[in-house]
């Protein structure tokens, strides 16, 4: 496992001495790392990257060669450097476990530990969580397009690098996806990998039709064939109809076609009725070609006919929305064995932040387990199930509802207490069967691709009278 303890922001090593050298190093402190809003105006986010967030605390170890190059930037005295040669994260961390639904300004992540730890893990963790859970909810948008068709990831080759590629992929099949093509996440993380031929294949013979049969020989109980190398419906389709032909006098079954190119609803249409004909109606039709949920969204509902989708580009970068944004937050201190709430004072409002130590609770129907709201309260305080529960918007006030006939759930849970790890972290695919099952919970109107109903993320009545009190003394 290679050491990332280094990949940090100067910052973070600065504030450490500091810490140090006033003697505050072990004072406990809380933090919460959440987001303000979510990545291409969706109204909910897919929470991911926890397990590599916290494989990172739980490997924290500056070796010699860390410690050298520190000595060179002549900024920290040898008391420190040896100091933190014993690194060790020894507090609590809480978290939503990867594949839940999470909305704008919920801790996703809580962390109570001496501020010397606290604060040096902000930067790898925000890297690592921001990343899978931008993916990861770019991938549900693009399976909530494709209405059932199956998706594969196919971005490796446009990642930003290695990393991304890996661990984009695990996020893109944590939001939904079926397979990606990265061999090295399949074997990584054991979740399926697709993938047929490029045009390169074709060219490479003499003819399509000889490219066609050499790649059916090779793969007879596994052929999907490219057909969009010169013309798809005059030479492509016919040629890998007669393929599927002898392999069908084989005793063999084809899989199907890929189009990657023109106009997909007209050629998946075209394609369909060319292959029910030759009595192929099983055959699949994969379509791929710089993809993303809108297109696929305009070619479900101009009736095209495909089974299966390959995004790459747009799914593996979240092209149209890079960054997710999330930020990690001091929200309480321990002052005099007392923990004091903190709070983030802005002038732009929405990058004010919710003080003390919180949880998150979810509300849900128990008359059809839909989830209603979300209230984020500080952690002392009791929900009782079924009994009647105001709530209200933490800034349009007037709007109230009472909540009765329901049942909650508290979404952070134990991951590392004490230093120790308190959690066991499902397989990539179980996340995914969670996050689909999580999704099923969300109306419809919440998971609209363009303009979705917003969901209700409100504050307990203490939280806000705490919020408004530290406001009104910070304006006094």
């Amino acid at each position: 496992m290679r050491n990332l303890t280094m990949m940090t922001d100067l910052y973070q090593l600065t504030m450490m001495y500091g810490y140090y050298k006033t003697k505050k190093a072990d004072q406990i402190v809380i933090f919460d790392l959440f987001f303000r809003k979510t990545a291409a105006n969706n109204g909910y986010a897919i929470a991911a990257g926890l397990e590599q967030a916290i494989e990172y605390i739980q490997n924290i170890e500056f070796r010699e060669d860390d410690i050298k190059y520190l000595r060179s930037l002549k900024l920290f005295d040898e008391g420190f450097l040896e100091y933190i040669q014993d690194f060790k994260f020894t507090g609590d961390l809480y978290a939503m476990p990867e594949g839940t639904v999470v909305f704008p300004n919920e801790p996703m992540i809580r962390v109570k530990a001496p501020v010397f730890q606290a604060q040096f893990i902000e930067t790898a963790i925000l890297n690592i969580v921001n990343h899978q859970t931008l993916i990861a909810t770019k991938a549900s948008r693009v399976v909530n397009a494709a209405q059932g068709d199956s998706i594969m990831e196919f971005g490796l080759r446009r990642a930003q690098g290695p990393d991304a590629g890996i661990y984009g992929a695990r996020a893109a099949i944590i939001g939904g996806c079926d397979s990606t093509s990265n061999v090295l996440a399949g074997e990584m993380f054991d979740v399926p990998i697709s993938g047929t031929h490029a045009h390169s294949w074709i060219m490479s013979f003499p003819d399509e039709l000889s490219a066609f049969r050499a790649y059916a020989e090779n793969f007879p109980d596994a052929c999907l064939l490219l057909v969009d190398t010169y013309n798809t419906l005059e030479s492509g389709m016919p040629n890998a109809i007669k393929v599927f032909k002898e392999l069908r006098e084989k005793g063999h079954r084809p899989v199907g076609i890929r189009l990657d190119s023109g106009d997909l609803a007209y050629l998946s249409k075209e394609a369909r009725v060319m292959l029910d004909e030759a009595g192929f109606e099983d055959a699949i039709i994969v379509a791929s070609g710089d993809l993303d949920e809108e297109l696929i969204w305009d070619l479900k509902a101009q009736g095209a006919r495909v089974d299966a989708w390959g995004v790459g580009t747009s799914l593996i970068t979240s092209r149209d929305n890079p960054a997710l944004g999330g930020v990690y937050k001091l929200s309480a201190k321990k002052t005099n064995g007392e923990l004091v709430p903190e709070m983030k004072v802005s002038d732009n409002p929405w990058k004010i932040t919710n003080p003390g130590y919180k949880k998150v609770v979810r509300f849900y129907s128990k008359s059809n387990d839909k989830a209603i709201a979300d209230l984020i309260t500080l952690d002392h305080e009791k929900i009782v199930d079924n009994e009647p529960l105001t709530i209200f918007d933490p800034v349009e006030t007037w709007k109230r509802m009472t909540l009765k006939n329901f049942y909650s759930r508290e979404l952070l849970v134990p991951i590392i207490v004490g230093g120790e790890l308190k959690y066991e972290f499902p397989k990539v695919l179980e996340i995914r069967d969670y996050c689909m099952g999580e999704l099923e919970t969300l109306w419809g109107e919440y998971k609209r691709l363009k303009n979705p109903h917003v969901y209700k993320v409100d504050l307990s009545q203490e939280l806000y009278d705490l919020k408004q009190k530290i406001l009104r003394e910070h304006s006094s």
